[in-house]
C-alpha cells in the first residue's frame, strides 16, 4: 500500500478549502468549532490552510496506515501539529456528527475513482461503481457544512440531487480541468469511465475531466444556490 499523491489536484483542494473557509467564517463557525476531515492523504494541502488560518482547528480520519504516517511527518514539518491531528481509522465509526464535541463543517477530497470493484491499480483510490460513493455517505452524515471534492465522471448529477434531497444548497465552487492520471488512466477504470459518461452518468473527454470543490450547506446565513452552475462548470 503506497500514499496517493497528485500535485495539481492537491493545489487545487487546498486552495478551495482556503478559500471557502476564509470567505464563510462566520457562518461556518470553524474558529470555534473546529473542521473534522474525511481523508487525509499526506496532508501537504490541508496542512498549508492550517498554516494560514491560525484560527483552524482540523480532526482527520484516515483509513491507510502509510498515509496516516506521512501525513503526520507533514504536518509537523509545517508547524501546526497542534491543530491538524490524524487518526487511522474509519470516519463514519469514529467522526460521525451524532457524537462528540459538535462540529458542523466537514472537508473531504474523497476516493472519486469508478470502477466495477476495489481491483484496481490503487484500490483507496475506488468510490464505488459510480465513484461517489463516499461523497453520497458523507451527505447523509448531518453536518450542516459539507466541502468536498465532486468530479464530473463520478455521476455528479446524483451527487448533487441527492445534497437537495438532504437539504443541502451549493453555496459556492471551484472547479479546474484536470488531465487523466495514471489511476483513471488505466485501461479497466478508463473504459468504465466511458460507459458512465455514454449512460449520461458523468463527463470527461479523450485526455481529462473536471473537478470541483464545492461547499454544500444546510446553514441559512450562506445565501444562494449556485446547483446548476456546477453541473454546468463540469459539463453536465
Amino acid at each position: 500500500m503506497s500514499c496517493f499523491s497528485s500535485a495539481d489536484e492537491s493545489a487545487h483542494y487546498g486552495f478551495s478549502v482556503c478559500m471557502l473557509l476564509e470567505q464563510y467564517r462566520g457562518p461556518l463557525k470553524w474558529d470555534e468549532q473546529g473542521v473534522v476531515e474525511l481523508g487525509t492523504g499526506d496532508a501537504t494541502a490541508i496542512a498549508d490552510v492550517v498554516s494560514s488560518l491560525p484560527e483552524l482547528r482540523i480532526r482527520s480520519y484516515d483509513i491507510s496506515a502509510p498515509s496516516v504516517a506521512q501525513a503526520r511527518e507533514n504536518i509537523a514539518a509545517r508547524g501546526v501539529a497542534d491543530r491538524y491531528t490524524v487518526e487511522l481509522g474509519d470516519f463514519f465509526d469514529q467522526a460521525d456528527a451524532a457524537g462528540g464535541a459538535p462540529v458542523s463543517t466537514v472537508i473531504s477530497n474523497p476516493p472519486y475513482i469508478p470502477a466495477p470493484d476495489r481491483d484496481i491499480l490503487m484500490p483507496e483510490l475506488w468510490g464505488g461503481v459510480r465513484g461517489n460513493d463516499l461523497v453520497l455517505q458523507l451527505l447523509k452524515c448531518g453536518y450542516d457544512n459539507v466541502i468536498a471534492a465532486v468530479a464530473s465522471y463520478s455521476d455528479p448529477e446524483t451527487t448533487v440531487r441527492t445534497a437537495e434531497d438532504h437539504g443541502y444548497r451549493v453555496a459556492n465552487f471551484l472547479a479546474v480541468g484536470l488531465d487523466f492520471g495514471p489511476y483513471s488512466n488505466e485501461p479497466k477504470v478508463r473504459d468504465h469511465i466511458r460507459r458512465l459518461c455514454a449512460a449520461g452518468h458523468g463527463w470527461a473527454d479523450e485526455d481529462g475531466y473536471m473537478v470541483a470543490v464545492a461547499l454544500f450547506t444546510r446553514t441559512p446565513d450562506i445565501p444562494g444556490n449556485r446547483a446548476d452552475q456546477l453541473l454546468r462548470a463540469l459539463q453536465l
